[in-house]
């Protein structure tokens, strides 16, 4: 009995530790630190807009009759919009008409004078070939011959005028038919319709207004895509295709990213920047407005990142560290510099290594020097 207890009393335990089996313990979910291979992704900044975007213009002079849409009305292909008062299109219409008839009574008066001079001209000239054939035989006189060869040069240039007269007239009518067809295509003018299926993003003109040629009346933009317009540096610009799907996020139009396509890619870089313009299709979503920013990440390949979930992080003022376990299994806080945040996983840029355990999830009275018995 004595024995025993100099044995016992003879084992001695050195000032500052603490067996292992004497560690108090606590049960919490460990990992080991892998390589994950993980995208490479650039983030590139946007502003969205409408795939087509037009301002409807007055391509006539009149007062607007009536308005029937307003800003965010949904309109359809070849819709009426606007009416304008075609009264003042009316009258030019009539007046490019009576122009057109006109003409063509002065084109068929001139065909009447040419018609007479060619007659007159003919019989100058078949006298004027015969009191020829007559001074060859010395049977009529000078003075004779010089009066026919008068007459017949002055017939002929009457001839020449009423020929000019004619062409000059079916010129006239030319213009006439013209503006005829020109004031026909203004009374069409007169009703402003939509040029594609789309919403109304402004409305420029109220009824009684004035519109004349050139006006802004209505602004519409296409409602089933709409754009964004990024610029991509050259060292990216390999690893997009025409087609290829990416990730776009408004914030306000929502926490979730939209898929989108890449539908433009600028063949050439710009000399300043090094870098492209890159067109990317959004599909229509009733959250999405024309002008909200957006962001727009694109992905280049693969690279090897040690990456841990954001669980396993203890924030203790401005640092940051994780609990390792030793070969003990005893917990021992250590400092961690991060990096990027992927999801639910941060990456690790030092302060743990390949294969090293550790919490996942700590425990609220956790801290350095307890014994981690694994749980699931």
């Amino acid at each position: 009995m004595v024995c025993i207890l100099l044995s016992g009393c003879s084992e001695k335990i050195e000032p500052g530790t603490v067996k292992p089996s004497q560690v108090r313990s606590i049960k919490a979910p460990v990992a080991t630190a892998a390589i994950s291979q993980e995208p490479v992704h650039y983030e590139a900044t946007g502003t969205v807009s409408a795939k087509d975007a037009s301002t409807l213009s007055s391509k006539i002079m009149g007062v607007v009759k009536a308005v029937y849409v307003k800003e965010g009305d949904r309109v359809k292909k070849d819709q009426v919009l606007v009416d304008i008062d075609p009264r003042q299109v009316k009258a030019q219409l009539l007046q490019a008409e009576a122009a057109l008839s006109e003409a063509r009574k002065a084109e068929s008066a001139a065909l009447s004078a040419q018609h007479a001079a060619r007659a007159s001209a003919d019989l100058a000239r078949a006298t004027y070939d015969r009191y020829v054939n007559l001074m060859k035989t010395e049977s009529a006189s000078r003075q004779e011959f010089d009066e026919v060869s008068a007459r017949f040069h002055q017939a002929e240039a009457v001839l020449g005028q009423a020929q000019s007269m004619v062409e000059a007239s079916r010129f006239r009518i030319q213009q006439a038919e013209a503006a005829v067809a020109g004031a026909g295509v203004s009374e069409k003018d007169s009703r402003l319709l939509a040029p594609f299926d789309g919403a109304i993003a402004a409305k420029l003109v109220d009824p009684g207004s004035l519109a004349s040629p050139g006006t802004p009346l209505l602004k519409i933009e296409s409602a089933d895509v709409f754009r964004v317009d990024i610029i991509v540096p050259e060292s990216f610009i390999q690893s997009i295709a025409l087609s290829q799907s990416v990730s776009v996020s408004i914030p306000s139009a929502g926490s979730r990213a939209f898929e989108g396509r890449v539908q433009a890619i600028s063949p050439a870089a710009d000399a300043a920047s090094r870098s492209f313009m890159v067109q990317v299709a959004v599909p229509f979503q009733p959250a999405i407005h024309s002008g909200m920013f957006s962001r727009v990440t694109l992905t280049r390949g693969n690279q090897e990142k040690l990456l841990i979930p954001a669980s396993a992080l203890i924030h203790q003022g401005q640092l940051t560290g994780i609990f390792l376990l030793d070969s003990d299994q005893i917990a021992r806080f250590r400092i961690l510099r991060t990096g990027r945040t992927s999801g639910a996983m941060v990456e690790a840029l030092s302060g743990i290594r390949l294969g090293d355990r550790f919490v996942t999830i700590p425990p609220p009275d956790m801290v350095d020097g307890l014994r981690v018995e694994v749980s699931s």
